[in-house]
């Protein structure tokens, strides 16, 4: 795994803040970031100085980061040359779902002006994420944040997780303005019963009210991802899901269906949830092919190549994190490493049964 956290002891200023490493220092957005001896390097920015522990400065060389004097933390926000950057907006959720992988929290840390700042400083056409619990229970704050930073930064893109559950009519002004359109909505939809949808959300009448949700997204012509995680609880009825999604959700692109992570609620239910998509394809293969005859774009997010059938591989990129994800020794040899996104660093060996490495 790569860290994205760090102790720092941070002095001159009593205020977090957010800089960009350098080694030169040159602009005033710039921290200047050098090794004093062979475990120590040390970031300048102004009055401010911080030690955190290292040897060697280049892989935090362009990094966008948040030093906190208050938490003695260093957090890497962005990293340089990296794909996968996602802002937490929040841990609070309103839905309990059974495999969640950020279990919720009660309480709340506001970093929204610490999150546009490094938005403003993102790398030219960098695509940027906000994740939580739930980023919309802060929905005036992020659409802030969005509006702003898309004054300044026409060319970022952003990818938001969210449940859906708290979009109105009021809500389609930015929705659809240029800024709500630089925005991909990637929404949760786990069956096309909701009963079953609620039981895995953990919440009453969740599915009716994310109809709603996605029927303001439709209404704006927003960009919507549909997400849907394969467990024991839906892959039966995977197929009974492309159905409906083909006729009441059609303008959703693309439809990814993914596979469990073995972390947060999931691991203490692995046994119970973990659905092995390598031994039974069948249900993923059939919900694929319903999708795509109505021209639906569907992709499988973190399933390592080796369990798909060669088949369907070309609809499986690389989608696990690069901070946390893991080859296995098998993968050494294996021809398609180059474009398998590998297996979730928390990924037991004897998860699945069969795997086919080339």
């Amino acid at each position: 795994m790569i860290p994205l956290v760090f102790a720092a002891e941070v002095r001159g200023t009593d205020a977090p803040f957010v800089v960009r490493l350098s080694a030169t220092g040159e602009t005033p957005d710039d921290a200047l970031l050098r090794r004093t001896d062979q475990s120590t390097l040390v970031i300048s920015h102004g009055r401010a100085r911080a030690r955190i522990a290292g040897s060697d400065p280049t892989p935090f060389l362009g990094d966008i980061v948040l030093l906190d004097p208050a938490r003695s933390t260093m957090q890497r926000l962005i990293r340089a040359g990296s794909r996968h950057n996602t802002f937490l907006v929040t841990e609070r959720c309103d839905q309990l779902c059974v495999m969640c992988s950020q279990p919720p929290k009660k309480t709340h840390h506001d970093n929204f002006v610490h999150y546009e700042r490094a938005a403003l400083l993102a790398p030219q056409n960098a695509v940027l994420g906000f994740s939580g619990g739930e980023p919309t229970l802060y929905k005036r704050e992020l659409f802030g944040l969005l509006e702003r930073v898309h004054a300044a930064r026409a060319d970022l893109r952003f990818h938001v997780l969210t449940n859906a559950q708290h979009f109105s009519k009021e809500d389609i002004p930015f929705l659809s303005s240029s800024a709500g359109r630089t925005v991909q909505w990637g929404v949760p939809l786990y069956a096309a019963d909701a009963d079953l949808h609620d039981d895995i959300v953990g919440k009453d009448g969740a599915f009716r009210t994310l109809l709603d949700g996605l029927s303001v997204l439709c209404q704006a012509a927003a960009n919507v991802e549909l997400r849907t995680v394969l467990t024991t609880m839906n892959a039966a009825v995977l197929p009974r899901l492309a159905h409906f999604i083909t006729r009441f959700v059609p303008f959703a692109a693309p439809w990814a269906i993914m596979q469990l992570e073995r972390i947060g609620y999931a691991s203490n239910r692995w046994n119970e949830l973990f659905f092995d998509s390598s031994a039974d394809f069948e249900p993923v293969a059939a919900a694929i092919d319903i999708a795509r005859l109505s021209e639906i774009p569907t992709l499988l997010y973190n399933f390592p190549l080796c369990t798909v059938p060669p088949a369907y591989r070309v609809l499986a990129p690389a989608t696990i994190s690069d901070w946390k994800n893991k080859f296995l020794e098998d993968c050494k040899t294996c021809s398609l490493r180059s474009s398998c996104g590998g297996f979730f660093a928390w990924h037991t060996d004897q998860a699945y049964s069969r795997l086919e490495p080339q």
